[in-house]
């Protein structure tokens, strides 16, 4: 099948080569030239494991290309997708921005030729699709089309094995002949019995909030319980492993920590709040995971300043991790950015590693020291904080941080070792939700 994807940030991309591993025919297109010059040269504007090489062999093999012509990716197609950002507006009331939603829409209606479904893959507010089919036909009257919800579930790190490996396909649409044509696209994940949730469009839309603030609340609570244990001298890991082994709750994401971050849970709970208040519904369990999420972040800012002795003014501290989650460049809502600011702005200096991030933080946060490893990071730093859990990160040489550390001070931000070892070890220790 003859398929376009419109935008080829995260999701564009990510999707459009998966789908070309399919066997489908797949353009990507975005208005930014020079992207797409990299990309033609062979370069992956983003770092997720394994996409280099996906994008390279279904280039290699014809089924993938990339244009900035619309007419040219639009008139032949049978399906376009819609796969551009959608981020918190600037106004900074929590809405989901639609500028490049709306903009995408008006810019393809032209081209329609023959009957071709469009599809809403970026996470979009209830009723964006009837406002995207409400565009293309002032746009271009006589276009025989139907829209489509098909909201992606990617997880940043592992996006390609979701893809191939998805818990479910949501599709929203009133259409049989929409909802066929999507069958097909997505038909070597139908042969293998992966579940289809086919709903109207108004449900599909819904799904993604409702599944993201649902972790954000999970999220939230493991944390809230976190400081219940600090208290009162509790572990949050056997906490978390005890009430995660019962069936109806589950052990995934009951990680304690600095609060989440991330391209998806801090904008969906927002914009979820404000769907809810336009119509009237209260959702307190996402205003309190909003509300506790940013309360976690100030708290692990009174942690790193107990552990330098209660100011931080002349203190260095040493920082392993910058982006929200491991295996991924986004620095978007990262703990450690929102964290670190207010530390830097009381004096501290700030000595940070990341395998990914840094290039991208240096662009935002040009007072930060940028050392080339972890041992760097550490080199006469008075505390070195864990933020991010990166794999490279989890079997340090603790004599070798001891020799070059002022003082052997250590905060795990993720609990990824044993406070036991670590005092074992000489150094004075904290974890969060761990004596």
């Amino acid at each position: 099948m003859k398929i376009t994807m419109i935008g080829t940030g995260y999701v564009g991309l990510v999707t459009g080569a998966c789908l070309a591993e399919f066997g489908h025919k797949i353009i990507c297109m975005d208005k930014d030239e020079d992207k797409i010059k990299r990309l033609l040269a062979g370069e992956i504007p983003i770092y997720e494991p394994g996409l280099d090489e996906l994008v390279a062999k279904n280039v290699r093999e014809g089924r993938l290309s990339f244009a900035t012509d619309l007419n040219e990716c639009v008139s032949r197609a049978q399906a376009v997708f819609i796969a551009v950002g959608t981020p918190t507006s600037r106004r900074g009331d929590g809405y989901a921005d639609l500028t490049y939603i709306y903009a995408a829409a008006r810019d393809l209606a032209p081209h329609l030729q023959d009957y071709t479904v469009v599809i809403d893959k970026s996470t979009v507010p209830v009723g964006t699709a009837g406002q995207v089919a409400r565009v293309i036909r002032e746009e271009n009257f006589a276009a025989d089309f139907d829209v489509v919800s098909n909201p992606e579930f990617l997880r940043e790190g592992a996006a390609i094995n979701d893809f191939m490996r998805p818990d479910r396909v949501v599709l929203g649409t009133d259409s049989e002949r929409a909802a066929e044509i999507m069958k097909e696209i997505y038909n070597p994940l139908y042969r293998i019995s992966i579940p289809f949730v086919i709903t109207n469009l108004e449900t599909a839309e819904l799904i993604k909030y409702a599944a993201n603030a649902f972790l954000s609340v999970k999220i939230s609570f493991i944390n809230e319980m976190a400081n219940i244990c600090e208290e009162v001298g509790a572990d949050v890991i056997d906490l978390a492993k005890g009430v995660g082994l019962d069936g109806r709750i589950g052990k995934k994401f009951l990680h304690a920590g600095p609060g989440y971050g991330g391209s998806c849970f801090p904008k969906d709970t927002l914009a979820l709040l404000r769907i809810a208040q336009e119509n009237g519904v209260a959702t307190r369990s996402v205003e309190a995971a909003v509300e506790i999420n940013a309360a976690q972040k100030a708290r692990m800012v009174k942690k790193i300043r107990d552990a330098l002795g209660g100011h931080e003014a002349g203190k260095t501290i040493g920082v392993l991790g910058l982006t929200f989650k491991p295996e991924t460049d986004d620095l978007r809502d990262s703990p450690a950015l929102t964290i670190l600011p207010p530390l830097l702005e009381k004096g501290a200096r700030i000595q940070a590693h990341d395998p990914q991030g840094m290039a991208a933080a240096a662009r935002d946060f040009p007072d930060f020291n940028y050392v080339d490893n972890s041992y760097e990071a550490a080199e006469n730093a008075d505390v070195l904080v864990l933020f991010t859990e990166w794999n490279q990160y989890r079997a340090l040489d603790f004599e070798e941080l001891k020799v070059r550390m002022k003082a052997p001070v250590f905060v795990d931000l993720r609990n990824v070792y044993s406070p036991v070892k670590m005092r074992e070890a000489g150094f004075i220790y904290y974890g969060v939700g761990r004596k």
